[in-house]
């Protein structure tokens, strides 16, 4: 007997529990408005937010109290928190979410309102040796020191982005021996750009906090420095680094068991996409975004897309848009909004925005950077993992008739059709083909996530009976 698909209602329907959508919710229960907060996740708090286990606040604390209590907040509130609920789809008429709850029965949301505060996943770019063991983001990375896990004896971390100097720290406090960061770019080069740096001394502090431990345990900060290969039989084993300007110039060996790689994070925009927002690009990374108001609103009129989803910015950009957004949708419905509120929201974000404008000045453009990486792949890198497909596969496979474009390439080597849906090599794939620019543009599909085959064939019976 195959279970009967729930329907939920609401006045908002919000996806994604990190720091957006959390904020969000908060705002808009408040008011009174009965809310649906939905995360595939086991328990609300998305990345930045993540609850750790009662052994390891019993150990050594939660590393990020502020979420523990935002999160008791927003349930003392009366919103109904549906964790472990993934959406992978929507109605026809775009009004209501189809999920999978957390045991793959069906569920449909439908809502007045809906924001997507889906967040971001970590951008990589394929090297020589990226499938071996040991070979990790830096996401992943800082969120198993902050469950007390030690990765190894010794780690490289490289990649580009202010993300790496915390997780070097992190993993040092771990007790894993940091042999060195490699930063693709030059941000920590004093040059005009940087002086704008000044205006934040907060974050300066920040930033001197981390360089000053990372040197006192010895460790070399490497700029214009990528990673050219990582070897090893069972677990990776040795990491070459070499001049990003000159290839041929190796920077140095390291015997490492831990390699975090990554290059900053990019929008989960795709839920976006299915429910119709006009979509534009980012103009300092290339992501697919949907265009939006200052406070979140799309071209649908009942989809609002806060968080990482509306442009990859940190968690105080996301907590802030969040709560932009909630302000916008009570205004709609007619609700009191003080003067004081909007200002303080407005004067937030146009803070929090000239520090990433900043940023995206002194880092180099994701995009043009994998661009440049992928272009100088061995023939015989895995650039899919998932489907096993070589560098000199997708560049033959580009260079025929029809093969110019991302679904081309997927279709023709199968490259990017694994579980991942090309979330990992989308750029890669993008960048190898003919004109590529390495942002990653692939178009969403449903599913969005993988799901069990039970909860369409229960939904499929469900609209029969219908």
């Amino acid at each position: 007997m195959t279970p009967p698909t729930t329907i939920r209602t609401a006045d908002v329907a919000i996806v994604g529990a990190g720091p957006a959508g959390l904020a969000a919710a908060l705002e808009l229960g408040r008011a009174g408005l009965k809310v649906l907060l939905l995360d595939e996740q086991s328990a609300p708090g998305g990345q930045y937010y993540r609850s750790p286990g009662p052994e390891v606040v019993r150990d050594i604390g939660d590393h990020r109290p502020a979420g523990a209590r935002l999160i008791a907040r927003v349930r003392a509130c009366g919103v109904r928190v549906l964790s472990g609920h993934t959406v992978w789809g929507v109605e026809d008429d775009r009004r209501g979410l189809l999920a999978a709850g957390p045991d793959g029965d069906p569920v449909i949301v439908r809502a007045d309102r809906i924001v997507v505060a889906t967040g971001a996943y970590e951008r990589s770019v394929p090297f020589p040796g990226w499938q071996l063991p040991g070979v990790v983001t830096p996401g992943l990375a800082q969120h198993m020191c902050a469950e007390g896990v030690k990765l190894g004896r010794s780690a490289v971390v490289a990649g580009s982005g202010p993300f790496l100097l915390p997780v070097a720290c992190a993993l040092l406090e771990r007790g894993v021996r940091v042999l060195a960061v490699a930063e693709a770019g030059r941000p920590y080069t004093p040059r005009p750009a940087a002086l704008g740096a000044l205006r934040f001394p907060a974050r300066l502090a920040e930033l001197a906090s981390y360089t000053a431990r990372l040197a006192r345990h010895g460790v070399r900060l490497h700029q214009d420095t990528v990673v050219a290969e990582a070897s090893g039989h069972e677990r990776v084993r040795e990491v070459t680094l070499v001049r990003r300007s000159d290839p041929r110039r190796v920077v140095g060996r390291h015997g490492a068991d831990v390699l975090c790689v990554g290059y900053g994070f990019r929008p989960q925009s795709d839920l976006a996409q299915l429910l119709g927002c006009d979509m534009g690009r980012s103009p300092d990374t290339g992501d697919p975004l949907p265009l939006l108001s200052a406070a979140g609103r799309s071209s649908v009129p009942w989809v609002h897309v806060v968080g990482e989803a509306a442009g990859v910015a940190g968690a105080p950009t996301a907590l802030i848009r969040g709560r932009a957004a909630a302000l916008d949708i009570l205004a709609a419905r007619g609700r009191p909004i003080g003067r004081r509120s909007r200002r303080a929201v407005t004067a937030r974000l146009a803070s929090l925005a000239r520090f990433n404008e900043l940023t995206s000045r002194l880092y180099p453009d994701p995009a043009l950077l994998t661009a440049e990486l992928a272009a100088g792949l061995p023939g015989d890198t895995l650039v899919c993992r998932c489907e096993c497909v070589t560098a000199d596969t997708l560049r033959s496979a580009a260079s025929l008739p029809g093969g110019s474009d991302v679904p081309a390439l997927k279709g023709s080597t199968r490259a990017g059709m694994g579980p991942c849906q090309s979330r990992e090599c989308g750029p890669a794939l993008d960048a190898l083909r003919d004109r590529g620019t390495g942002a990653g543009a692939v178009p969403a599909r449903v599913p969005l996530r993988p799901l069990p085959l039970s909860t369409v064939l229960h939904l499929r019976a469900f609209g029969e009976e219908t």
